[in-house]
């Protein structure tokens, strides 16, 4: 069965950068499983699977409009050192989660610091990079009325 809108697919996949480096696989681990057409995954990868079928192997190269985007330097803040916990120990990149008004949580990167203030970065960690998979289709199915009426895998 060839890949379409509206159905559920297993894949393993391996992700790396243009430098080579492995950011994320899920072999050794259960495959990858979505709902193709809700958005679950990026936009340049769920473009190529598609047609795909059980068995098929690809490599994908996605430029970063097609995945998380180009960086936004409007997503970077400078706050005063005293909004960061007393108790964390500032590093460059490393990731905090903050908390907005309404009480939904989002992840930053530290970006710089000094004593006074803290430069953060709330692009996601792989805007701007060009990201290449090699995936495998393990499974592909329709999806059920009530996976498509929910949005999800169930």
């Amino acid at each position: 069965m060839q890949i379409q809108n509206n159905h559920v697919v297993s894949m393993h996949y391996t992700l790396t950068l243009e430098s080579g480096e492995t950011v994320d696989t899920s072999v050794e681990r259960e495959p990858l499983q979505f709902l193709t057409g809700q958005q679950q995954i990026i936009p340049g990868l769920e473009r190529e699977i598609m047609n795909l079928q059980p068995g098929d192997k690809k490599s994908v190269k996605v430029a970063p409009e097609d995945g998380y985007g180009l960086v936004n330097e409007d997503l970077t803040q400078t706050v005063g050192r005293e909004q960061i916990p007393a108790d964390v120990e500032l590093k460059e990149g490393l990731a905090l989660t903050g908390q907005n008004a309404e009480g939904q949580q989002f992840q930053v990167v530290v970006k710089s610091f000094n004593d006074a203030e803290v430069e953060l970065d709330m692009n996601h960690p792989l805007a701007g990079e060009t990201l290449h998979f090699d995936i495998e289709i393990i499974d592909v199915r329709p999806a059920t009325p009530e996976e498509i009426d929910h949005g999800h895998v169930h």
